[in-house]
């Protein structure tokens, strides 16, 4: 980057944390302007998350001025916000290749640095590992400080609450600090809060409330009262009483862009002991005005101009996945009253919106609630409603449970709408939805369907919602192969596929987005081709005719191959006693890692050359001569 030294003459000087806390104080505004200029145009050249990271500028700076990190843990909920946090930890440099292949992840990653002390991609983590972080400094005599930082959209889930109602007894050294930039639960931040907040931080409170506790220790009944008053009294003031009888010291809400006020309450809550609570309040997009304007659109942005912006409406190109679930939704509800649509807090990325607008009261936005979500639906099927749960595979399963027991073992009939299906790209191994497929084919009652293309999509969810019992469609990140749409909702015969190529030798049997490479290599192989379309129930008549047709099967599929598609057909050949050999191919098992999707599926051999490369060598090369029938 040229001129460097000239536009970030403090952030220049800054490679870890340590130097940060050797700048005066008067120097930390200044400091916070040039990382909101820098991380608008790094963000703008790569894409990533913007909105809520411009929003943690100044809380990301306070808390490692005040905190000796490393050694000090600082754990962050989600990761989306921890872009500052990775240019003030030694990483500047690599956010030019920001979540790019071979590139620094877009989350934080303990193999990445010593400062990402807890990896993460999914929400409402952070207190737990905070927590067991500090139970086991505590353990080991170390009188290190762990800090978790956690968004008011993330306590929508009920994993914070379990881990705030078991560390207000332990009785660790542990600071919450919730950033408040959404849900507008506080009133406005003025001048008491801010005074309010030093004041119950200070050490003379502190001192006068260890002694009067002493005091009052003689006396159980005494000491529960005055307990209880102070709650009150502060409860009175500010909204925390609810984190206070989890046993937590609450503070605050304070400005979280005002570092004079973050600043003095951090250091006064690094001294003191057991749990602590800090709340804040920041805004999405801070400094930045499109940002500032509309923090949804720059939450998760790809490349633009700074100084221009996001152009919204720009139209044209093929409809995406996400596009086609919104518009069936909004057609399958105009046809039947019965539909209802839930969403985990993910409404804009799953297509939502103009059905929300249409049918506000059919719509149910549960927050980040995935298990909740899943036994909600379960309720509403219960009463005779058909719920529609579009949820993206990689949060599919933090409701696994649900699915299981809820869902599934009573048969009910809920339309899972699984965006995210297979690779994602740049969101990496955390938000890869790479394991669907093996852990729902295992549970009974289920159907399971994976579309090629774009009306096969639409008409697979026709079918899982005319379907009386569970069933999911799970599609692909991005658009399809381009086919025309059929405006009828008509659906498909359950539990059979097709055959879309006829060739000799070798049958492609390519489950969903697999079947566009399968075709293509199909021609170079001279192979058989067929779109499985259904995971469960597999077709089992398809799969044995094109094994007594051909000398090789070989599947093909997106997802993780333990347990995957290709199990499945293996488990249709060895029950039939069938000879004939199957490759299956798939993901690896491993955890991928974040890069461009067909860079990364031609590294793993799932574009046509690694198909075609895959399926030579395991025939040695042999000449593909023998004739289909």
């Amino acid at each position: 980057m040229s001129n460097t030294t000239n536009t970030y003459p403090l952030l220049d000087s800054i490679d870890d944390p340590s130097a940060l806390r050797k700048l005066d104080r008067r120097q930390l505004p200044q400091l916070a302007d040039e990382l909101r200029t820098f991380l608008v145009s790094s963000v703008a050249k790569t894409g990533g998350h913007l909105s809520s990271n411009l929003g943690t500028v100044e809380l990301t700076i306070a808390l490692h001025y005040v905190f000796d990190t490393p050694y000090d843990r600082l754990v962050w909920d989600v990761g989306h916000q921890t872009y500052v946090h990775k240019a003030l930890t030694g990483r500047r440099a690599g956010m030019d290749r920001l979540r790019m292949h071979g590139g620094i992840s877009g989350f934080p990653k303990r193999c990445e640095s010593e400062y990402d002390t807890f990896g993460v991609g999914h929400s409402s983590t952070s207190i737990s590992a905070a927590l067991g972080m500090a139970v086991a400094a505590r353990m080991k005599g170390e009188t290190r400080k762990t800090v978790a930082v956690i968004g008011d959209g993330a306590m929508s889930a009920g994993q914070p609450f379990e881990a705030l109602n078991n560390g207000g007894v332990t009785d660790a050294d542990l600071l919450v600090v919730l950033n408040d930039n959404d849900m507008s639960i506080s009133p406005p931040v003025g001048a008491l809060n801010r005074h309010l907040a030093r004041l119950f931080s200070g050490s003379t409170f502190n001192a006068a409330r260890r002694a009067g506790e002493k005091m009052l220790g003689v006396a159980p009944s005494l000491l529960e009262f005055a307990r209880r008053a102070e709650e009150h009294v502060k409860g009175m003031l500010t909204p925390g009483t609810m984190f206070e009888e989890f046993g937590f010291n609450y503070i605050g809400p304070i400005d979280g862009h005002d570092l004079d006020s973050l600043i003095p309450t951090l250091q006064n809550l690094k001294n003191l002991r057991g749990p602590q609570f800090l709340h804040i309040i920041t805004k999405k997009g801070q400094g930045y005005q499109q940002a500032e304007a509309n923090p949804i659109l720059y939450h998760g942005v790809s490349k633009f101009q700074p100084e221009v912006g996001i152009l919204e409406g720009k139209g044209g190109g093929k409809p995406t996945y996400t596009q086609i679930f919104g518009d069936w939704l909004c057609d399958m509800a105009a046809a039947d009253k019965r539909l209802v649509a839930i969403t985990p807090a993910m409404g804009e990325g799953s297509g939502m919106i103009r059905f929300a607008r249409q049918y506000p009261d059919r719509y149910f936005d549960v927050g980040i609630a995935e298990q909740h979500a899943a036994t909600f639906a379960a309720g509403l099927a219960c009463e005779g409603l058909k719920p529609v749960l579009a949820i993206y595979s990689t949060f599919l399963q933090r409701g696994y449970d649900q699915l299981l027991h809820d869902i599934a073992l009573q048969n009910l009939p809920v339309v899972l709408a699984l965006d995210r299906g297979g690779l994602v790209g740049a969101d990496g191994p955390t938000h890869h939805g790479a394991f669907d497929l093996s852990f729902m084919t295992c549970i009974p009652n289920m159907v399971i369907m994976a579309p090629a293309d774009e009306n096969e999509c639409r008409r697979m969810l026709t079918t899982a919602f005319r379907y009386d019992g569970p069933a999911a469609v799970r599609y692909p990140r991005g658009s399809g192969m381009g086919v025309a749409i059929e405006p009828e909702l008509s659906d498909l015969p359950l539990g059979k596929g097709e055959i879309r190529r006829r060739g000799r030798s070798v049958a492609l049997l390519a489950f969903g987005s697999m079947l566009a490479p399968a075709l293509a290599a199909g021609e170079e192989l001279g192979a058989t081709v067929a779109n499985m379309r259904f995971v469960k129930p597999i077709d089992r008549d398809l799969i044995l005719e094109l094994a007594a047709e051909h000398t090789l099967l070989v599947s093909l599929e997106e997802n993780a191959l333990v347990g995957g598609a290709g199990s499945e057909v293996a488990r249709v050949l060895e029950e039939a006693g069938c000879p004939t050999p199957l490759l299956r191919l798939g993901l690896p098992d491993r955890f991928v890692e974040h890069g461009d999707q067909s860079l990364l599926l031609a590294e793993l051999g799932l574009d046509r050359a690694g198909i075609v490369a895959t399926v030579r060598e395991r025939l040695g090369a042999a000449p593909l001569l023998r004739t289909v029938a």
